[in-house]
């Protein structure tokens, strides 16, 4: 089969191009595939972080990519149109995660008859809600004919959009490519933790949505036996973070690694950890799961969208049942009490043989069959 696969790759960085990078290198194996990406992915001007691009930091899979698509330029979007024909792909496959995406990856794969064009779906509604996001989504999903969705807040919510869709709730596979798991103690020297304490991690992109204001809060309710680890890069600014930090009464305590995390760094921030803890305030699905579970690592989150889905309650870790500072203050000491450990790392241990890329490749093929 002819696969044309249109995102984002090399030179972009992060958990996007990680996935796609993965899911090709699985389709070549059987497949004729071609990677597609962007020669612009965001205007500057719209990008909150420090860079788009990988840097030296980054151990990455340098896929060849062929790249096309401007995603501010609509000539580039019929450009790439033309080119995508000329390839006679069987199947067009996508990566759909914010409505920015919506004209150009839908107009680049309009009126392509000679193939059956299938998306990934991270979000359908997002979480930080502009004018221009139904319009937009709504344009690319009248474009694509089936979906692969990997949790039921996004199946939910395309099917509130498009009630009669085709897709597959697919688990999300694991991001397996940072490598392993370090010793901790030797993870914690490097990191300038207290090997005695018990240590929370706050890993990813910081962003409103995600709650890391609620989760210093919480902190400053606990006692001294408890480090925090903050590491990501922040989209905007850190300052609201750093004010409740300055007040928080264990604020010696909190690491702050607030910039982007390069996959060599990745194993030393999970391997420290004794919990990842997403205080999300609302979701559809996170990637940081998918590390966490690679490492063997048990999360602790908020009951939104799907990340109980991910996250099995007293099995794999624990679900803090409403999103306020009392409440994730209860779920860590709720976590630290007993020696649940062992038992959500061995469950991982059995979660995790269902999440591969091979997996998720073979639920794409069927649903192209089945189109």
């Amino acid at each position: 089969m002819k696969i044309s696969y249109l995102s984002t790759f090399y030179p972009f960085r992060g958990g996007i191009a990680q996935f796609n990078a993965a899911l090709y290198r699985e389709f070549e194996k059987t497949h004729d595939i071609s990677a597609i990406t962007f020669s612009r992915q965001y205007p500057n001007m719209l990008f909150p972080g420090e860079t788009q691009y990988v840097t030296e930091k980054d151990d990455v899979d340098e896929i060849d990519s062929k790249i096309w698509l401007d995603s501010i330029n609509p000539f580039s979007w019929l450009k790439t149109r033309k080119r995508i024909k000329k390839l006679s792909p069987d199947l067009i496959l996508m990566k759909f995660w914010m409505p920015f995406f919506g004209p150009s990856l839908g107009a680049s794969i309009a009126k392509q008859k000679q193939a059956k064009r299938i998306a990934i779906l991270d979000n359908v509604i997002p979480h930080e809600k502009h004018i221009i996001d139904m319009p937009f989504t709504k344009y690319f999903l009248k474009r694509t004919d089936a979906y692969i969705v990997m949790s039921e807040k996004v199946r939910d919510d395309l099917l509130q959009l498009k009630p009669k869709a085709k897709y597959k709730l697919v688990k999300h596979p694991l991001y397996d490519h940072f490598g392993n798991k370090i010793d901790k103690i030797e993870a914690r020297k490097t990191l300038g933790l207290d090997p005695n304490k018990k240590c929370i991690l706050f890993f990813g992109f910081i962003r409103e949505y995600k709650g890391l204001e609620l989760l210093i809060q919480a902190f400053n309710q606990l006692d001294d036996s408890f480090e925090l680890i903050i590491a990501g890069e922040v989209y905007g600014s850190f300052d609201t973070y750093d004010k409740h930090i300055e007040v928080n009464k264990n604020k010696e305590r909190i690491h702050k690694h607030v910039k982007y995390i390069g996959d060599k760094e990745v194993p030393t921030y999970f391997s420290a950890a004794d919990v990842c803890v997403l205080p999300y305030k609302s979701a559809t699905q996170s990637g940081i799961t998918s590390i966490a579970f690679h490492f063997e690592l048990p999360m602790i989150a908020t009951d939104v969208g799907g990340l109980k889905e991910l996250i099995h309650h007293n099995i794999t870790g624990e679900i803090i049942p409403e999103v306020s500072v009392d409440a994730i203050t209860t779920g860590l000491n709720s976590f630290f009490e007993g020696d649940k450990t062992q038992t959500y790392i061995e469950n991982i241990r059995k979660e995790k043989t269902e999440m591969t890329w091979e997996f998720l490749a073979k639920q794409i093929l069927d649903l192209y069959a089945s189109i």
